[in-house]
């Protein structure tokens, strides 16, 4: 007999579907970070709205890609590192080389990121406290290591930073209103342009939005929130309500930045501090800068977390601190974070090199994602319909171009 080929027919409630909503909140929290800001900010101080191009392609990249991902935790209650395992379990030779190779690019965009998240928080202490932030860094690094090391410390602090960072991202918000942007430039910047000498920014801007790991951290998690396929409604949802709203927050940045600092260079906190002074006035850089220490926090917990998924699953380690190897990868990965601190570099160059880093590993990620979820040994009847196989082709092939004229740019 064959296989019915038709979607869940359950019909859930708006209430059901706010209620259920989770794991995409999870994702926006993690990409939501020092980076975002930094990123944005710098290019609308650079290249005004001619980048909001990359915001838009971010969040139809993040919506098609993380809704794949949670999909596939779904469907197979395994994660993203779990099949991909499973899917090659016969071909050792290429199993070994995927895992490889998604590992070195997860351990080495973790790393990134963790830098860029200890930078972002070290910069916002230091614009409070004056302490130059290559001092901070490292000894936040290490109150990051004591708070993995304690898990109900996290939970408590990710629910008070959830609050600040969404204060944070209201202010923004209403800032761009304020300071009454062109709409009719706006508007010309969602075509795709890239000014001399922006491409770094480019991949910088969806590195910091698409981020690699997060596509294994919302599958585990979706896997873990919902248990039949025919909850996948749910999970849509969830994707497209969150990614929205963090592209929102990112795009806001960008065109307050690009309204009110405009030809300015941004090379501390207090420099992006003044997109907010027309709304904030002299309390711009002291909420700035508790803003940047709220999404610091934030990302610098989930980060290292997300790394520790992704080896687990491609390696068979327990999701817990009870397997020390989970527990040690933690730690490295902080480790290696503050050393990135500590090389001396100007703090937002740190910050807009890591999410460079995260936009050049991007399509490895991606291509691992589109290909298991359009397997039907691996999802059946759920896999990839044709128009998102074309839409996560695009996706791939656009990080790949990108992610290549990036490495070309340094040489």
């Amino acid at each position: 007999m064959a296989e019915k080929t038709n979607t869940p027919t359950k019909k859930y409630t708006l209430k059901d579907k706010i209620k259920a909503m989770g794991p995409g909140l999870l994702v926006v929290g993690s990409f939501i970070g020092p980076g975002t800001v930094t990123s944005s900010t710098r290019a609308g101080a650079a290249y005004g709205y001619q980048l909001l191009w990359c915001v838009v392609f971010s969040v139809i990249a993040v919506i098609i890609m993380q809704g794949m991902a949670a999909r596939l935790g779904i469907v197979t209650q395994n994660g993203l590192a779990e099949n991909l395992v499973t899917e090659f379990k016969n071909r050792p030779a290429l199993r070994n080389f995927m895992v490889a190779l998604v590992s070195a690019a997860i351990i080495l965009g973790g790393v990134a990121y963790m830098s860029g998240d200890l930078t972002g928080t070290a910069i916002g202490i230091s614009a409070l406290t004056g302490v130059p932030s290559r001092i901070i860094a490292p000894i936040w690094g290490v109150c990051i290591l004591f708070l993995n090391a304690h898990q109900n410390a996290i939970k408590w602090l990710e629910k008070l930073l959830t609050v600040c960072v969404s204060v944070m991202a209201v202010v923004f918000c209403v800032t761009m209103f304020v300071v009454k942007p062109n709409w009719g430039e706006v508007l010309q910047g969602v075509i795709p342009t890239v000014p001399g000498g922006a491409i770094m920014t480019c991949v910088a801007l969806i590195g910091t939005t698409v981020v690699p790991y997060n596509l294994f951290i919302h599958a585990t998690s979706s896997r873990q929130t919902w248990k039949d396929p025919e909850q996948i409604p749910l999970a849509e949802f969830d994707v497209r309500c969150s990614m929205i709203i963090g592209g929102f927050i990112t795009g806001a940045v960008m065109i307050t930045a690009g309204t009110v600092m405009r030809g300015m260079e941004v090379n501390s906190a207090i420099d992006m501090a003044a997109q907010l002074e027309p709304l904030l006035g002299n309390l711009s850089v002291p909420f700035l800068a508790i803003g940047l220490i709220c999404a610091g926090i934030s990302s610098a917990v989930i980060t290292p977390l997300g790394v520790s998924y992704v080896l687990a699953g491609l390696f068979g380690w327990k999701l817990d601190r009870s397997d020390k190897r989970y527990f040690f990868t933690n730690v490295a990965i902080v480790l290696c974070g503050i050393v990135g601190t500590a090389t001396g570099f100007n703090p937002l160059t740190i910050i807009m090199a890591a999410q460079a880093v995260n936009g050049v590993f991007l399509p490895v990620s991606v291509f691992v994602l589109l290909y298991l979820a359009s397997r039907s040994s691996v999802m059946g009847k759920h896999k990839n319909k044709p128009y998102q196989v074309i839409l996560g082709t695009a996706v791939f092939v656009i990080s790949l171009v990108i992610g290549i004229s990036s490495v070309a740019s340094l040489f």
